[in-house]
């Protein structure tokens, strides 16, 4: 089994590998892990340590949080392989034989989130343009900006996007990063699921940077074409991190787009085990997310199409299939609907794992846009729903960066100004309902009235 070990060396070694100017390797942190067969190309990562306000819960990501990365508090991870046969042994006995060892994770299979069935397409992304507002979004300067946009996921061809959205993409190619043994340019590479990504969410945020990530090309023993391992989402977001801190505070602003999820349990440790993902706060990357949440990214993450109605034919969850950073409290958790307002099928319903009360909102999908499958397929899926909500967002930072308003708040207005989609307010179909571009500007015209 692959797995993520979180280590403790000295003072010295945590920070060459907190500090971004530093190289420090594998053997430097871990030599000697005996049953460990490490990866070695892999770059060993700093984790944050979370601090809570005075008497709270360390391992709970439902409260204010703040996050160091001092010497003498953060952790490090590597990467390796534990035979099936040692593994519950080593997982016990390795913190006794090495007591700089902390934790055991698992470091699951991640993978993107098509739909599923052979619906046909329903409008198209001019629709959802429309639906957005982007007009009335652009007459208030709301059009990304000097935003950077994230989009982690299979790469992004960025001619392609250009085309089909018929005008010119910002790619901000300094800031792009490719996960060990990840060859191509960024901007460049083949037309497929990432490339979908970027054109919706340049519909809402067409003044939007890119930042070409491409997460699920990283490679694995029987792996396909588009999976990853979570391994490279923590060193994405590692990475992230140094991008945010870059930026002057006045004007920071950074949205995250995650149209991936882990589907089985079979890449997991199981529930309640110490080293799980899925329900598991404490897990490295779990903590990663919550890190750069509390630095000021706006990150967001696709529901998965794992719905009781259709779901996707690798969900292997029995219930609840909304799991780890996906259900996370710290992030925006997206379902879909069409334009004409109906959920798709496919979208996941909650209860999330992590946090009950997922999805969040819902965004436009299952419309004719990116044509990255096809000039006849839709861009669909909560996939294509999330970065179209990761445009809007980006256009509201044009303007309201995180120190005037953090994504918590950001989050909360999203949800307070949703169109509500039932008779009851929040219900596990819709979130709080379909992100509403009107609704958000009035409110964000009201909050700068009252700032005034």
């Amino acid at each position: 089994m692959r797995v993520l070990i979180q280590l403790r060396p000295s003072p010295d070694l945590v920070a060459a590998v907190a500090d971004p100017g530093q190289t420090a390797t594998t053997a430097d942190v871990a030599d000697g892990l005996p049953g460990v067969e490490l990866d070695t190309a892999f770059v060993p990562v700093a984790v944050p340590r979370p601090v809570p306000t005075a008497g709270g819960d360390p391992l709970s990501l439902n409260q204010p949080l703040d996050f160091s990365l001092a010497a003498e508090d953060a952790s490090v991870l590597v990467r390796g392989t534990i035979s099936d046969d040692e593994l519950a042994s080593r997982v016990t006995l390795l913190p006794t034989l090495r007591p700089d060892v902390v934790g055991i994770f698992s470091d699951p299979v991640i993978e993107s989130t098509p739909t599923c069935g052979g619906d046909p397409p329903v409008g198209n992304w001019r629709d959802v343009e429309r639906l957005l507002n982007v007009a009335g979004l652009q007459a208030e300067g709301l059009d990304g900006a000097g935003v950077a946009l994230a989009v982690l996921d299979t790469g992004v061809n960025a001619a392609h996007t250009a085309r089909q959205l018929g005008r010119g993409v910002t790619l901000d190619a300094d800031r792009c990063w490719s996960p060990p043994g990840v060859s191509g340019k960024p901007g460049e590479f083949e037309v497929d699921h990432g490339t979908m990504c970027a054109f919706d969410a340049l519909i809402a945020a067409p003044q939007a940077s890119l930042i070409d990530i491409p997460l699920l090309l990283s490679t694995r023993p029987g792996g396909s074409a588009l999976d990853g391992l979570l391994s490279d989402a923590v060193s994405a977001f590692a990475h992230l991190r140094t991008v945010l801190d870059a930026q002057p505070e006045a004007s920071r602003a950074l949205v995250v787009s995650n149209s991936w999820g882990s589907f089985s349990p079979e890449w997991d440790f199981p529930v309640g085990h110490p080293g799980n993902y899925s329900d598991n706060a404490a897990h490295p990357f779990n903590l990663m997310v919550a890190a750069l949440d509390r630095a000021g990214a706006d990150v967001l993450f696709a529901a998965g199409n794992c719905s009781r109605q259709c779901p996707d034919g690798r969900c292997a969850y029995p219930d609840r299939p909304i799991v780890g950073a996906n259900s996370h409290p710290k992030v925006l958790s997206i379902g879909g609907i069409d334009v004409n307002g109906d959920r798709v099928g496919y979208s996941s319903q909650g209860p999330g794992r992590l946090t009950a009360r997922k999805p969040d909102v819902c965004g436009y999908t299952h419309f004719l846009g990116s044509a990255a499958f096809g000039k006849d397929q839709p861009d669909s899926g909560t996939s294509a729903a999330t970065p179209v909500v990761a445009g809007l967002v980006a256009a509201v930072r044009t303007r309201w960066p995180a120190v005037a308003l953090s994504p918590a708040q950001l989050r909360a207005l999203l949800r307070r100004t949703a169109e509500d989609r039932s008779e009851v307010g929040f219900d596990y179909d819709y979130g709080y309902g379909t992100v509403d571009p009107a609704g958000i500007m009035a409110a964000l015209r009201r909050r700068a009235k009252s700032a005034a």
